[in-house]
C-alpha cells in the first residue's frame, strides 16, 4: 500500500481530474501500480510502462483500460491475483457479480469472516444476456480484488457449464472451479410412456449396473443401511446415466487441460423433484467408480428456492434432507454440499452451517444486481423504467430458460408499473407473466431499506 504522500505524488503526475484509488496501490520491484478513476471510468496506471500492457502513454507511465489482456499482464507482476482452488478446510461463497462492479463491496462485506470467496462466477446463460464472456468476468474480478487490496486469495467458477468446449475455454483463461449442469441429459422418467421407457432402457448397460449395485448393502453413518431394489435402480440409472457419461467426458477434458488439479462441482438442482437419498447415493458411487473427484454437489432440495427470496418450505424437511445429503457426501466422496440460488435464504444459513459443521458452499447470482436496481428506483427512476421496458421486451425470449418472476418483485415495482400488468395464476409457487406493457404510473417508491434491516415476511 502507498502512504498519502505517494498517492499525492501520483495525483500530481496525472492531474487532479484523476482520482487515485489508494487501496489498489502496489509497488512490485521497480514498478508503481494503481487504479485511477475519472468520473465513473476506471483505468490501470502502470509506471514505468511494462511489457504486456496495452494503453496510452501518460507522463512517464501507461494508462490502461480494464481489459482481460491487461488483467493477465497484471497477474504477471502480482501472482497473488491468480485465482486459487477452494481450501479444503474452509467454507466457500460464490458471489455472482453480473455487473462486474461489486467485487470491492463483496470483499468489504467479507472482512472478518473465515470464508473463501469465489468472485468470478457467471454462467454462459448469464454471460449471453449481459453481453459478457468468461474473460470479461474474470478480468472484472481481478481488477476488483486489486482495487480492494485483497491478498487472501479467491476462486473463479465457470458456472452451469453445458459443453466441454465451454469448460476448456474457461480452463485456459485461468478458472479454477468448474460447475457442470447436466440437466440437458437428465431423463424425465416420470413422463415416459411404457414404450419410451423400454426403448431408453435398452441404451443402458443394465446387467453391469445391477451387478454393481443390486443386492448390496451401503452403510451411511447417520442414515443407516441403503439398499437398491431392481426397480429403483432402473429408474435412477435411466434418469442419470447419460448425464454421468457426459460428466465423465467433461472431467477427463479438464484433467488434460489442468493436470495440476482443479475443483469440480456437479449441479443437479435444476429439476422438478427433490434429489432423493438413493439418487444421491447412486451419483456418489458412480462418480467414485469413474474416478471423478467432486469438490461440491448441489442437490435439488424440497421447497421453493427462488432467487433473492427467503426459503419457502418446511424447515424441518429441509434440515432432514440436508443432513442426509451431507452424510452421503462424507461417506462416499468427502465433498461439500452446495446451496444454489442462495441469495437471501436467511432461514437456511444457520441450518446449513450447523448440519455441514461449517464446510459448505453457497452460490448467489443476482443479489448485487437487484440492490443496484433498488438504488436506481430511488435515485434514477427514469433509468429504472428503461430497464423495465427492456425486460418486458426480452421476457418472451428469456422465459424459455427462466420463467421465475416473483410476486414479491411485482409488489415492490407496482407503483411504477401501475395497473397495466397482465398475469396468469401462480404455477408451482411462481408467478408467470403473460406480458409487461411499457406504461408507468408517475409515482415514487418508499425509501430504500437495506436487505439486512427488512422485516422477514
Amino acid at each position: 500500500m502507498w502512504d498519502s504522500a505517494e498517492a499525492a505524488n501520483i495525483r500530481a503526475i496525472l492531474g487532479e481530474e484523476l482520482q487515485v484509488l489508494c487501496g489498489s496501490a502496489r509497488t512490485p520491484p521497480g514498478v508503481k501500480l494503481c487504479l485511477v478513476q475519472r468520473n465513473t471510468e476506471k483505468s490501470l496506471f502502470v509506471m514505468p510502462p511494462q511489457p504486456g500492457f496495452e494503453g496510452f502513454p501518460v507522463r512517464g507511465g501507461l494508462l490502461c483500460p480494464l481489459t482481460w489482456r491487461n488483467a493477465y499482464a497484471l497477474i504477471s507482476l502480482l501472482p497473488e491475483l491468480q485465482p486459487k482452488r477452494i481450501p479444503r478446510e474452509k467454507p466457500s461463497f460464490g458471489f455472482g457479480d453480473r455487473l462486474g462492479l461489486a467485487t470491492p463491496g463483496h470483499l468489504l462485506a467479507l472482512q472478518g469472516a473465515s470464508v473463501f470467496p469465489v468472485l468470478a462466477q457467471q454462467s454462459m446463460r448469464e454471460n449471453a444476456r449481459t453481453g459478457r464472456s468468461f474473460a470479461d468476468v474474470l478480468a472484472d474480478a481481478i481488477f476488483g480484488v486489486f482495487q480492494a487490496g485483497w491478498e487472501k486469495g479467491f476462486g473463479a467458477d465457470a458456472d452451469h457449464l453445458k459443453s466441454v468446449d465451454e469448460a476448456q475455454k474457461a480452463a485456459r483463461l485461468g478458472y479454477t472451479i468448474f460447475t457442470y449442469d447436466p440437466s440437458d441429459f437428465l431423463v424425465p422418467v416420470g413422463n415416459l410412456s411404457k414404450a419410451e421407457f423400454a426403448q431408453k432402457s435398452q441404451d443402458l448397460p443394465l446387467s453391469k449396473v445391477k451387478e454393481e449395485y443390486v443386492g448390496r448393502d451401503f452403510f451411511v453413518p447417520g442414515l443407516g443401511k441403503l439398499v437398491f431394489t431392481k426397480e429403483e435402480l432402473l429408474l435412477i440409472a435411466l434418469k442419470y446415466w447419460h448425464a454421468l457419461e457426459f460428466t465423465e467426458e467433461m472431467y477427463r477434458a479438464l484433467q488434460r487441460e489442468l493436470p495440476r488439479g482443479f475443483d469440480f462441482g456437479l449441479s443437479v438442482d435444476e429439476t422438478f423433484e427433490p434429489t432423493s437419498e438413493k439418487e444421491h447415493l447412486f451419483l456418489a458411487l458412480e462418480l467414485q467408480r469413474r474416478g471423478i473427484q467432486l469438490t461440491s454437489l448441489a442437490p435439488r432440495f424440497p421447497g421453493a428456492m427462488e432467487k433473492a427470496l427467503d426459503y419457502r418450505g418446511d424447515l424441518v424437511e429441509f434440515r432432514q434432507a440436508l443432513r442426509a445429503h451431507v452424510a452421503i457426501a462424507r461417506a462416499f466422496g468427502s465433498y461439500r454440499i452446495s446451496l444454489h440460488s442462495g441469495s437471501d435464504k436467511w432461514s437456511l444459513y444457520p441450518v446449513l452451517a450447523q448440519e455441514t459443521e461449517g464446510l459448505w458452499h453457497m452460490k448467489t447470482a443476482g443479489t448485487s444486481y437487484l440492490v443496484a436496481l433498488e438504488v436506481l428506483v430511488r435515485f434514477s427512476p427514469a433509468l429504472f423504467r428503461e430497464i423495465l421496458i427492456l425486460a418486458s421486451e426480452r421476457f418472451p425470449f428469456d422465459r424459455q430458460s427462466r420463467v421465475d418472476v416473483t410476486d414479491e418483485f411485482v409488489r415492490y415495482a407496482h407503483p411504477l408499473l401501475g395497473e397495466d400488468l397482465v398475469s396468469v395464476p401462480i404455477v408451482g409457487g411462481r408467478l408467470r407473466f403473460a406480458r409487461l406493457r411499457p406504461i408507468f404510473a408517475e409515482k415514487k417508491l418508499p425509501p430504500y431499506v437495506p436487505v439486512a434491516q427488512r422485516e422477514r415476511r
